[in-house]
């Protein structure tokens, strides 16, 4: 039986080549960064709603979703690396 260490999982991050390729621009590594926040912002953009019968459901905000991956994208864009 393999046994992970904790912090293996928490080591998820991702490449400083690809965060510094999308902070200039490139299409594949800004792709790579929603990607890797796919599940976070897909969390973030789950809301209740309820039908004419009065039953809740969740489902994914889809303009919420769209919003919170063009903001991604801004700050992206706009983050300064500093060595």
């Amino acid at each position: 039986m393999k046994t992970t260490d904790k912090n293996e999982k928490s080591r998820n991050v991702l490449p400083f080549a690809v965060v510094q390729k999308a902070t200039e621009g490139d299409i594949v590594s800004i792709n790579k960064v929603l990607k890797h926040y796919e599940g976070y912002i897909s969390c973030l953009s789950v809301r209740k709603m309820y039908d004419k019968y009065g039953n809740e459901y969740y489902c994914v905000d889809e303009s919420l979703r769209s919003r919170l991956e063009a903001k991604l994208i801004k700050t992206t864009l706009g983050f300064k690396l500093v060595r």
